[in-house]
């Protein structure tokens, strides 16, 4: 059943949401068309770079990407509060980085207060206030970087029309395991498309950009522009050492657990879970074997929201639903 957006993304439940962007008309996003030849790879970088201008800018946080051949996924946390603390002059200026804006407001920035009647500063205020909205709005994110996706690609193919199917999908992750389910599901998309045989040679994926990182820390390498990434929990926790916002797990046993996960779901391997890899998979409450037979299959098991059963069922009566698809599915999974 078809629910309103305003419903999908409710951040009184959760900040954090899986979306996906698809092509229509056998579009290729990036990669090689067998049916004409002509290859795309470059559109990878042009999304990478439209989706780090939008993290820059917006109060919304990428904890994980992944650029496909037709169609790419986000995981996405949005950051109320970062966004609450933002001043008047830092909320215009991101938004001024985004849109044009309004005339008025332009002005305000180059000429400050003193220039400005009582009507004039009102009006500044009235799109200051809806300016601050949109920065925590998923949709205005989506719509900033399919558009300019959009319409480059389609000025490179020589057509107009839809490039992409639909405005985007989304699934609300509604706690911590949702969270990292959802995280490796993405990271993993190139490796269970055959595209690549490990996390650290899957391309324009967080995975690798924090596989990259992760080894480079000292480097000064010059990389190409990719998404700025949420951060993971700090080896030594401390909470004066720990970023403002992060992912409440240490990058090490995300790495192994995405490593794990990896040659598991792969035809020629069956994969044993690794001793070493136990202690996050019971932190978490999942279990390995459903583990394995949901990874492969997250976007159709579930539907439009990923949690523990009473948050789903919590979830499904803030929007005036009795049920949604994947109750039974979690109710195996996340024991």
């Amino acid at each position: 059943m078809a629910i309103a957006r305003k419903n999908q993304i409710d951040l009184s439940q959760t900040p954090y949401y899986h979306c996906t962007s698809r092509c229509v008309r056998r579009a290729f996003l990036c990669g090689e068309d067998p049916l004409t030849g002509r290859t795309f790879h470059h559109r990878k970088q042009w999304l990478a770079e439209r989706i780090a201008l939008a993290g820059s800018a917006f109060a919304i946080d990428v904890c994980a990407y992944a650029i496909m051949s037709n169609h790419y996924h986000l995981v996405l946390r949005v950051n109320i509060e970062a966004c609450s603390k933002l001043s008047d002059f830092d909320v215009a200026q991101r938004w001024l980085t985004l849109y044009h804006g309004h005339p008025l407001v332009r002005y305000w920035l180059e000429h400050g207060d003193s220039q400005l009647t009582k009507p004039e500063r009102s009006i500044v205020e009235k799109h200051i206030a809806l300016y601050r909205k949109q920065l925590t709005d998923i949709s205005w994110f989506m719509r900033f970087t399919n558009e300019y996706i959009s319409r480059r690609s389609n000025k490179e193919d020589d057509c107009k029309g839809h490039f992409w199917e639909a405005r985007f999908d989304s699934q609300a992750l509604l706690d911590e395991s949702a969270l990292l389910t959802c995280m490796a599901y993405v990271d993993l998309n190139p490796i269970r498309a055959s595209l690549a045989q490990t996390p650290e040679a899957s391309s324009y994926t967080s995975i690798q950009s924090r596989l990259q990182e992760f080894e480079q820390q000292n480097a000064h390498k010059e990389q190409p522009i990719r998404p700025k990434l949420l951060p993971f929990m700090k080896e030594e926790f401390h909470p004066d050492k720990q970023s403002k916002a992060y992912i409440p797990y240490l990058a090490t046993d995300y790495f192994e657990l995405v490593d794990w996960t990896g040659r598991s779901i792969r035809a020629d391997k069956s994969g044993v879970i690794p001793q070493h890899i136990q202690p996050i998979l019971d932190r978490i409450n999942i279990s390995s074997h459903q583990w394995i037979q949901t990874i492969s299959h997250i976007e159709y098991q579930f539907s439009h929201a990923i949690g523990l059963v009473d948050k789903m069922q919590l979830w499904c009566e803030s929007i005036g639903l009795r049920w949604c698809k994947g109750i039974s599915c979690s109710r195996v999974l996340f024991r």
